[in-house]
């Protein structure tokens, strides 16, 4: 195999020992190319020839690459555990042309040093719904990691039965993560936290580098970040569904599509996740628990904070305490863009509420709600004096009815991932090794805001038969 443009320039792995574990990727008996990101591949400035799949699942180490696995810890639903890559191998840093620098990782490549009593392996399945959820959200606007490609291996691995087994090749602005700097910080060792939090500063937020009190403003820049982000998970109705401090990117990205999916009906108490019994990870629980995660990223940082303890935590503290109103603000103003308005008047949240209460006790569908806004044909008489209400005030905001309407398809999605069509082309894949269901859902979800292009199937809400859906996370 040979590639005519990988250009590794590995700097985490210039990091102490301490923060990874040299590692290479298990053989494959056969390894098979399902899917391939060609659009990706070309706007990282990629251009393969050879073989594929052996790429992709490992078997042909790249000129340049150093194999690493990471090491990190996690809050995992509240328990703290030490952790890493248990089933990922970090290939190396790829520099695109215009100098911009992803991680390039193998997911379900074998077993590492962190992989504990795990086979470090992963199934077709899962993989394909990171790929697929990866993109769609790509394609919505949402920060994310993305996936460059999925292979077989022609390993049969087992997780409740004998699946296919494969391999993700998963492309970031990094893996940096907050567990990686509670790893740190249960280490005791001053030193390597201060060096991984320049290291983090320069590569994700280098315009602290030179400033007084970097640590502190790179504790509220990462807090700014992690507060859009959730806003845009709500604002498409997107539920995690595993949001573990390990999880969280302090890119800003969204990492780890495991037990990942979308809301139907509206209720802020949804869960899907087979493993969150106790609805931790709700949807309406998401902001709580970036704020949660982001208290335990502040603790990791209070020795660099200052050297005495009690002002350290008061820095912390004020930092933390904008999250709450930074979140607000920010899911105010989406909010207000997804019933086409521009301008803040007095009132505006009680009638968001007012919407979001009719939906809940209604089972609305989330997103054909914001679909079909501007027709009250159909809904009872209650929304249609909300309906009312909001055209009157749509009358008093500074944007044409023209550029309302124009606000409000740029940001509420005509199609999503919908959770049994996602199902069905997995299945599909999985078990008939048919990808014409999951390509035709792929082409579909590249142009969520589309209005006119995709066939009736792609918006209608699940069917009955598909109550009680359940996700799994694949290990």
């Amino acid at each position: 195999m040979t590639s005519r443009s990988w250009q590794f320039d590995n700097t985490y792995a210039r990091l102490p020992e301490a923060f990874f574990s040299k590692a290479l990727p298990e053989a494959a008996r056969a390894p098979r190319l399902v899917l391939f990101n060609q659009q990706l591949a070309e706007a990282l400035g990629l251009d393969f020839d050879g073989d594929l799949a052996a790429l992709f699942a490992g078997q042909a180490i790249p000129e340049g690459a150093e194999p690493i696995a990471q090491a990190y810890a996690g809050h995992q639903f509240g328990g703290f555990n030490i952790l890493g890559d248990g089933r990922a191998i970090l290939l190396g840093e790829h520099v695109t042309p215009d100098g911009t620098r992803f991680d390039i990782q193998l997911k379900g490549s074998g077993r590492t040093p962190y992989s504990r009593r795990g086979d470090g392996l992963a199934v077709l399945g899962p993989m394909l719904r990171e790929y697929v959820i990866s993109e769609a959200m790509q394609a919505l606007g949402i920060p994310t990691t993305r996936s460059l490609a999925v292979v077989t291996t022609g390993e049969q691995v087992f997780r409740e039965t004998l699946r296919p087994g494969a391999v993700l090749t998963r492309v970031a602005a990094s893996h940096l993560r907050v567990g990686t700097f509670q790893y740190a910080a249960a280490r005791r060792d001053d030193e390597n936290l201060r060096l991984l939090a320049d290291y983090t500063i320069a590569r994700h937020y280098p315009e602290l580098v030179d400033i007084d009190e970097k640590y502190a403003a790179f504790l509220r820049a990462v807090i700014a970040r992690q507060a859009q982000l959730i806003v845009d998970w709500q604002r498409v109705g997107f539920i995690h569904g595993v949001m573990n401090t390990d999880n969280m990117a302090l890119s800003g990205e969204t990492i780890d599509y495991g037990p990942c999916a979308f809301l139907d009906t509206y209720h802020p108490g949804t869960v899907f996740s087979s493993i969150d019994t106790e609805g931790r990870y709700a949807f309406g629980n998401q902001p709580a628990m970036a704020h949660w995660n982001l208290t335990r990223f502040a603790e990791s940082l209070l020795p660099l904070l200052s050297d005495n303890e009690e002002a350290a935590v008061a820095v912390a503290v004020a930092a933390l305490n904008t999250f709450p109103e930074l979140y607000e603000a920010a899911w105010l103003r989406m909010m207000r863009q997804k019933l086409g308005l521009q301008s803040a008047e007095e009132g505006d949240s009680e009638r968001i509420e007012a919407l979001l209460t009719w939906m809940q006790q209604t089972e609305a569908d989330y997103t054909n709600t914001f679909r079909t806004l501007n027709d009250p044909e159909g809904k009872d008489a209650e929304f249609a004096a909300w309906h009312a209400r909001w055209k009157e005030r749509c009358t008093r905001d500074a944007l044409s009815e023209s550029e309302s309407l124009a606000l409000m398809r740029s940001v509420n999605p005509a199609v999503i991932p919908r959770n049994h069509l996602v199902e069905e082309a997995l299945a599909a894949a999985e078990s008939d090794n048919d990808l014409a269901p999951l390509n035709a859902l792929q082409e579909v979800l590249a142009q969520p805001y589309a209005y006119d292009s995709a066939p009736s199937k792609y918006h209608e809400p699940a069917p009955a038969s598909a109550c009680g859906y359940k996700t799994f996370c694949g290990t």
